[in-house]
């Protein structure tokens, strides 16, 4: 009953202010749709990112992606943070992870960091001793600890009199912390989204995780509509966001959907709709669940697209589609050899090498973008923020957080702004140990990609690597010995960075100091 009054009296509070939006309305304010893919890689479907087409490509059967780079933009260098929640977090306040100090995932437990809350003794017998940081996430109050207070995107947005609907994963806080609801974060409605990083489950003949044997706190919530059927969790999760767009269509009303699937995370188990053909292909059973995955967000992306034209709302939706950290390259459930999930890219999710941080990247605007277009300036999430607020046409707006992102319109619209350096720096920062066990290309890094040049910073060995992007895209060619002066132009761009934002940075065990910032490394230099 409790939860039934939260929602009635939310969606009360978005229609008491509809009368500003049914104005707004009459100027075309357009519909935003924001398309977000968990733990999707750079090569993970049929879109060629790249200056080339790779056997990944290959692999994968995404029409529907392909139909919206045609019809939109393709971003080839877009990058997000190495894990979830810092991306996550970024896109509602416009801060970089390493200003913001949410570097790594949040918890779904109660008062207890994700770094040390599942590997205790692998974090004790390390040479480094994790940062604090914001670990329970972001807040629109102050008076929580470890968290920074943020005016979310989305809150500016309802203000505005958008219909802002939120379908999904949120895992933007901590358990028991405001932003744990999207509620508090500016969303008049919530299909399924919490605290979880993931599901335990994507099957309806298993409750989407909500049975005896496999309910955790990272369930997936107010589904049990679906329970019991052979429903897909990806086709419950879109059929849901079509049921909410109902209300605004039928009223005249801008809507925000954002659109955040669980697939194509963890558990890698098949989408039985469509993984024979991946098996008949060839692929080995994990490779082939994991395309199967994959396949099936692809068809949720057809399904709503499909559902604007059919609603004649197409010609004034815009539709933004990412994903929020690289492809797992670790992870055996996958298939194939781990490591090399992401080839060309080095690594994969948790690394700041591009496999990690490099991620899919897609907007289609009506008559704004140019159908088939392809963008190669670098781009970062945290420019979202101040981007939908434009294309929303929002021109005045006030916020506790200073924004790190620069609105990419003029980009988009005209496919260069020269506001947006190609040569901006662009940073990376995973001051953590990700896994129970060492991963040597994925814990401990700092990276800064600034054109066609990208540093990165081993906080373990204090190290610098240095490579060129343009001639390197797997970042196998360390030049930082060759070109000592470019590493110390980039070290020292770096730094200035990491201390303007007092990014959290880990400190040695056995003299308790804090690492030095990379332009301290002298010796690196001579």
């Amino acid at each position: 009953m409790t939860a039934f009054l939260n929602l009635t009296k939310a969606i009360a509070g978005c229609a008491l202010a509809m009368p500003l939006a049914t104005n707004a309305r009459e100027v075309q304010k357009p519909n935003i749709i924001f398309f977000l893919v968990d733990d999707m890689g750079w090569l993970d479907s049929s879109v060629a990112y790249g200056n080339e087409t790779y056997p990944l490509n290959m692999r994968y059967h995404t029409p529907n992606m392909k139909r919206l780079s045609e019809k939109g933009t393709v971003f080839t260098s877009a990058y997000a943070c190495p894990v979830s929640s810092p991306t996550r977090t970024s896109l509602m306040s416009g801060m970089n992870a390493a200003h913001s100090k949410i570097t790594d995932f949040t918890t779904a437990i109660p008062g207890i960091p994700s770094d040390a809350s599942h590997k205790p003794e692998a974090l004790k017998n390390d040479v480094l001793i994790h940062p604090d940081w914001n670990w329970n996430g972001i807040s629109p109050i102050d008076s929580i600890p470890h968290t920074v207070k943020v005016t979310p995107m989305t809150q500016i947005l309802k203000d505005d009199g958008y219909y802002t609907i939120h379908v999904g994963k949120g895992h933007w806080a901590a358990a028991g912390t405001p932003a744990a609801s999207p509620y508090n974060l500016g969303f008049c409605v919530n299909v399924a989204g919490q605290v979880a990083g993931k599901p335990t489950s994507y099957y309806g003949e298993e409750n989407y995780g909500n049975t005896k044997d496999k309910w955790s706190t990272f369930s997936t919530m107010n589904m049990t509509e679906y329970y019991g059927s052979n429903i897909h969790l990806t086709e419950a999760l879109t059929r849901e966001a079509l049921k909410t767009l109902d209300y605004p269509i039928k009223n005249n009303l801008p809507f925000y959907l954002y659109m955040a699937h669980h697939g194509v995370h963890t558990p890698i188990t098949p989408d039985p709709r469509f993984v024979q053909k991946y098996l008949d292909a060839g692929l080995d059973q994990g490779q082939a669940n994991y395309a199967s995955l994959i396949e099936g967000v692809d068809k949720s992306l057809g399904d709503i697209m499909d559902y604007l034209e059919s609603h004649k709302i197409a010609d004034n939706t815009i539709i933004i589609f990412l994903a929020d950290n690289g492809g797992n390259s670790e992870n055996k459930s996958k298939g194939g050899i781990i490591h090399t999930q992401n080839e060309p890219l080095r690594e994969g999710k948790g690394s700041c090498y591009e496999g990690g941080v490099r991620v899919p990247m897609m907007v289609y605007w009506p008559d704004k973008t140019h159908a088939g277009t392809r963008i190669d300036t670098p781009v970062i999430a945290e420019d979202l923020y101040p981007t939908i607020i434009e294309m929303a046409g929002i021109k005045e707006y006030t916020t506790v957080q200073d924004i790190d992102g620069k609105s990419l319109v003029k980009l988009i619209s005209t496919g260069k702004d020269p506001l947006i350096r190609t040569d901006r720096e662009l940073v990376f920062h995973f001051p953590h140990q990700w896994k129970p066990y060492q991963l040597e290309d994925i814990d401990y890094l700092t990276s800064m990609r600034k054109g066609d040049w990208k540093i990165v910073y081993r906080h373990r060995t204090q190290q610098l690597e240095l490579y060129n992007l343009k001639e390197d895209i797997g970042e196998r060619n360390n030049l930082a010995t060759k070109n000592k002066k470019k590493l110390k132009e980039m070290a020292t761009i770096l730094s200035m960075k990491l201390r303007d934002w007092n990014s959290p940075m880990p400190t040695l065990r056995a003299t308790g100091q804090q690492i030095p910032y990379p332009d301290e490394l002298e010796l690196v230099y001579k």
